[in-house]
């Protein structure tokens, strides 16, 4: 119960493909993902479209994911309430998206589906946001959260060179050398945590600086 007490409301777990993976949708891996780049971009323009009336004045939102973010914000500040339906849209694309990522990332040779969960794992609990949240932090946690996206920065950097690697590995072996994995889905936990703090706006415990579970 101690260890479970001290775990980051937002997880990120993905099945080691302990496989030989498939070598020619891992060559051609780009190009196979983009019937599910196209539809990530329809979402993604279809909330700016949605969100322009309300960003035009604030000059930024967090449209890249089209998550339901500055009607969050100002929901928990003036309401203390998170529809619930905004914040399972919210999960919903998250796990998503990173279905895409890891797809994308080579860690699975599965094609992302757009809603079971196959080897990604997310699990972030809905907030009790009276009880929980800080109605006035949801206004500078994307500024709190500046150090984790410089370090973020070289972290995907590093991630990118992994790939690269583990491309090659899997044209010749077949299987994606367990260190790399293993990096790779740390910086998208990583990630994930800043994006649950900063944007889905779901709890005000400070990511931790850390690629553990």
């Amino acid at each position: 119960m101690a260890a479970t007490s001290t775990m980051y409301p937002a997880s990120l777990s993905i099945d080691y493909p302990d496989r030989t993976l498939n070598r020619l949708t891992t060559f051609f891996r780009i190009f196979m993902a983009i019937p599910v780049l196209i539809i990530i971009g329809l979402l993604t323009n279809s909330a700016s479209s949605a969100n322009s009336a309300n960003t035009a004045k604030d000059g930024w939102d967090y449209s890249a994911l089209a998550v339901v973010f500055l009607p969050t914000v100002l929901m928990i500040l003036f309401r203390q309430k998170y529809p619930k339906w905004w914040f399972d849209w919210n999960v919903a694309l998250t796990k998503f998206s990173t279905r895409v990522g890891a797809y994308i990332g080579l860690l699975t040779d599965v094609y992302p589906s757009t809603d079971e969960e196959q080897v990604v794992h997310i699990e972030i609990p809905y907030p009790d946001v009276k009880n929980g949240l800080n109605r006035w932090l949801p206004l500078v946690k994307w500024l709190l959260a500046v150090p984790h996206y410089i370090v973020l920065i070289f972290l995907f950097l590093a991630a990118i060179v992994s790939l690269v690697i583990a491309w090659f590995a899997i044209l010749f072996t077949g299987r994606y050398p367990r260190g790399l994995f293993d990096f790779v889905v740390g910086v998208s936990r990583w990630s994930l945590r800043v994006d649950a703090y900063a944007f889905l706006l779901v709890t005000d415990r400070y990511p931790p600086f850390s690629l553990s579970s």
